[in-house]
């Protein structure tokens, strides 16, 4: 028989000494819990996330006049100067996710350069998008084992339970000029944006559901029937398919829960939905089944007519774009709709209100073709690496067993990104970024959880797991690997 703490050789008394271990290691290979952790670059970059998704300090003045966000990024920044070593040691710019997400920052600053706004575009850049670029890197590079992908998972969870909270008890509903009294007057997101945070943040929920137990298991499903109800009371038509997306896809590609289990947790999602919708809520829905009739279909300001003319600026400027941010203006500065507008009625400087759509007209064909292959890489990357994982994690600890379905959850989350980003402008926002983050952490944390099964013997790499784990990764060899290799040399069989 294998023994499963590798030995070394034979002492000059004929006794066996065993290699000694480091104790957090050790501990947490036999134990297996996740714990959140409480690092101060853990705890700032915990606090900051909350902050960016839920926007829960806008509801304070005060609080948002000290712009505690920028200050949480700059402390982070400053602390992870000075503590290199709270910071993964793999080379996070040689993952796919990553080099999509600057091969898009290159595109955005020569969108800069040849679009039709240089100040704009790069007033936009300045002020917002680099922000949400270096709140994501912050998250990649900070994430070195399972401990800290899940502690940020949590944060997001945490973040859509906020939100929750004040769409149904502090945000109030009203009708207007639809079927539907929806979420209205919200300082926060506007009630179809606030559709695509939730979605992302319920397969994520789902996720801590499948391994936390006792008081979190039941937080976690109150945040659950409150991310279904705050859905349906926003009346958004992009955030119910969404809903439906990713509950068709929780059910097909989740392979660590029970199909019945799946199916219980999704009956109750949907009953807190029909339970939270407000009035007119289902025959808002049905409108989805006859497009020609609404609004959208016919108006001069509508998705279908705005779309149109996004795809004639990605035709007119199909190399940069015009310009990152720069949409809006051009409809109100090129637009081909200004001729009858300046005879019939005022104008508007229409939102691009399809992420697709505003990535192509305002990066070109490049920008478009990048920004989707990062959407894809987001649905498909996680299976693959799912087939590279050990089939024992799919029952072993805690920590295998989180990262085994974060394959799972983390593409249903960019499957609900992908169809509710259909209807939003959000092309350029925090979500996708963070999932790319988080799909960047999880390659490093299983590769770490892989080499500390390595350390304490739990279980030998299948031969599927080549010790290249992902094209392109590279990691800091160890100590106690070759010790290791030395003890099971010696091990008797």
């Amino acid at each position: 028989m294998i023994s499963s703490t590798p030995l070394a050789a034979d002492s000059p008394t004929g006794r066996r000494r065993r290699l000694s271990l480091p104790p957090i290691a050790s501990l947490a290979a036999i134990s297996g819990r996740l714990r959140l952790e409480r690092d101060p670059l853990r705890i700032a970059l915990f606090v900051l996330t909350v902050l960016t998704i839920s926007r829960v300090h806008q509801h304070y003045p005060m609080l948002a006049a000290a712009r505690p966000a920028l200050l949480l990024v700059a402390a982070s920044i400053g602390y992870a100067c000075l503590n290199p070593s709270y910071l993964t040691r793999a080379n996070v710019l040689r993952l796919w996710p990553i080099r999509l997400v600057i091969t898009l920052v290159i595109l955005a600053c020569g969108s800069v350069v040849f679009g039709i706004s240089l100040g704009g575009s790069a007033s936009f850049i300045l002020d917002s998008y680099v922000k949400t670029l270096a709140y994501a890197f912050l998250i990649a590079v900070s994430i070195r084992n399972v401990r800290d992908l899940y502690t940020f998972v949590w944060a997001y969870v945490v973040s859509c339970g906020i939100l929750a909270y004040f769409s149904l008890f502090v945000f109030g509903i009203a009708q207007a000029g639809s079927h539907v009294a929806r979420l209205h007057n919200l300082y926060t997101y506007d009630s179809n944006d606030l559709g695509v945070v939730m979605i992302v943040g319920l397969p994520l929920t789902l996720l801590l559901l499948t391994v936390d137990r006792g008081a979190k298991r039941w937080f976690l499903l109150s945040i659950l029937v409150g991310i279904a109800a705050t859905m349906a009371r926003s009346g958004s038509r992009g955030g119910f398919l969404g809903f439906v997306a990713v509950g068709f896809a929780a059910l097909i590609l989740v392979k660590n829960v029970s199909a019945w289990r799946r199916l219980a947790v999704l009956a109750a999602a949907v009953t807190a939905l029909a339970a939270g919708a407000p009035a007119g809520y289902w025959k808002q829905m049905r409108t989805i089944l006859e497009p020609k009739e609404d609004y959208n279909y016919t108006d001069i300001d509508g998705r279908k007519a705005v779309t149109q003319r996004g795809i004639a600026y990605m035709a007119q400027y199909p190399v940069f774009g015009l310009g990152i941010d720069n949409f809006a203006r051009a409809e109100c500065s090129i637009s081909p709709k200004l001729a009858s507008l300046r005879r019939n009625g005022p104008m508007r400087c229409t939102a691009p209100h399809n992420s697709y759509v505003q990535a192509g007209a305002e990066l070109g064909v490049p920008g478009l073709l990048v920004w989707v292959s990062l959407v894809l890489v987001g649905i498909f990357a996680p299976a693959r690496l799912r087939r590279r994982l050990p089939s024992s994690w799919r029952n072993g600890t805690d920590s295998e067993r989180f990262l085994y379905g974060a394959t799972s959850f983390l593409a249903v989350a960019m499957i609900g990104f992908a169809v509710t980003s259909f209807f939003v402008s959000f092309a350029w926002m925090d979500p996708i970024y963070l999932l790319a983050a988080f799909l960047t952490g999880l390659y490093v944390a299983a590769e770490a959880q892989r080499d500390e099964g390595e350390h304490t013997g739990g279980w030998r790499p299948s031969p599927r797991v080549s010790a290249k784990f992902v094209a392109g990764w590279r990691t800091t060899a160890s100590a106690f690997r070759a010790a290791n290799s030395m003890g099971r040399s010696n091990r008797p069989t």
